[in-house]
């Protein structure tokens, strides 16, 4: 009897040891601290739009509710489990490798993710933005721990900094940063130099359906990178509300004249108007249209890729098109 009870507090001392290291692990929440000789810290704390979250160090099922985030993931060698796509569409954006998202599962729409979905694939982050989800947060970070930006579009590089930090991803963001820049100042040099960029003004047309045709401003992802080449761009582009677009019928599409006119069509060409506008004598009127500068491009890949990934495309893009 004695030497039953003796093994039987011995094994009952192993478990309360291990138990307290458990614990004291899993209390840590400084990344790379050691809390009482338990080894690296499992969490780090990192500063969002709703506050300060505890994420992993070292996330392994990331959902991702946006394309920029979806993108910015991607771009960072990090495989979503979940992710969400455009209400006009069923699928991811075409740019993406389709090997790297044939195996992600549809959450539902973007701004309208289905939660149980979400909730089905057991993640240990979550990426999204105020903009998109604010309204859903507590029901999110319910699910698993969830970065916020702000909003998305024209400050995507500093949501891009603070999806790394969530990932884990620092080194590899410096990398992505500093290769865009590369890429930029060579595309730059392609299309004639600083100085032939500065003196030739481009805008950029939207036609969506459902709303008015857009002539994109400064305050957007498209218009970063214009900035970042150093385009010039026409004064119609300082009266956008918000920075973001100044929005017309097609009887005043004359106003978006310019250089060089890029255009794509969120819906149906027809239904946005595109098809109408396009054949009308107002634009066949336009400089650019004149000189052959007009241009159709993706609006999934230019309106909505806001990453990294998709800028390198654009950047490619818009050099062949320039120089084509």
């Amino acid at each position: 009897m004695a030497t039953s009870l003796r093994r039987r507090g011995l094994a009952l001392g192993a478990l309360s040891l291990a138990g307290a290291l458990t614990l004291s692990a899993c209390g840590s929440s400084d990344s790379g601290d050691k809390a009482s000789g338990s080894g690296p810290a499992k969490t780090h704390t990192v500063k969002t739009a709703m506050g300060d979250v505890k994420v992993p160090v070292n996330p392994e099922r990331v959902v991702v509710l946006d394309t920029g985030e979806l993108d910015s993931a991607l771009t960072l060698g990090v495989q979503p489990v979940g992710g969400t796509h455009s209400a006009s569409e069923d699928s991811f954006p075409s740019y993406l490798p389709a090997s790297r998202t044939k195996n992600i599962k549809q959450v539902g729409e973007i701004a309208n993710p289905n939660l149980e979905t979400v909730a089905s694939l057991k993640p240990d982050l979550i990426l999204t933005s105020k903009v998109r989800d604010g309204d859903r947060y507590e029901q999110l970070r319910a699910i698993a721990p969830t970065v916020m930006t702000e909003s998305t579009g024209t400050a995507w590089k500093e949501n891009f900094q603070l999806h790394a930090e969530a990932l884990g991803k620092q080194a590899e963001a410096k990398k992505v940063v500093a290769d865009y820049d590369a890429h930029v100042a060579k595309v730059t040099e392609a299309i004639g130099g600083k100085e032939k960029a500065a003196a030739t003004e481009v805008n950029f047309v939207r036609f969506v359906e459902g709303a008015d045709i857009r002539i994109y401003g400064k305050q957007n992802y498209i218009g970063s990178i214009l900035a970042d080449l150093g385009m010039g761009r026409p004064a119609i582009t300082d009266k956008a509300k918000d920075g973001f677009s100044y929005d017309v019928s097609p009887e005043k599409i004359d106003l978006a004249d310019a250089d060089v006119v890029f255009t794509s069509t969120y819906g149906d060409p027809a239904k946005a108007g595109a098809t109408k506008t396009m054949n009308s004598g107002l634009w066949k009127g336009l400089k650019a249209s004149k000189d052959g500068k007009v241009f159709k491009v993706d609006d999934r890949l230019w309106i909505a890729g806001i990453g990294y990934t998709a800028a390198g495309k654009i950047l490619d893009e818009f050099q062949a098109k320039m120089t084509g």
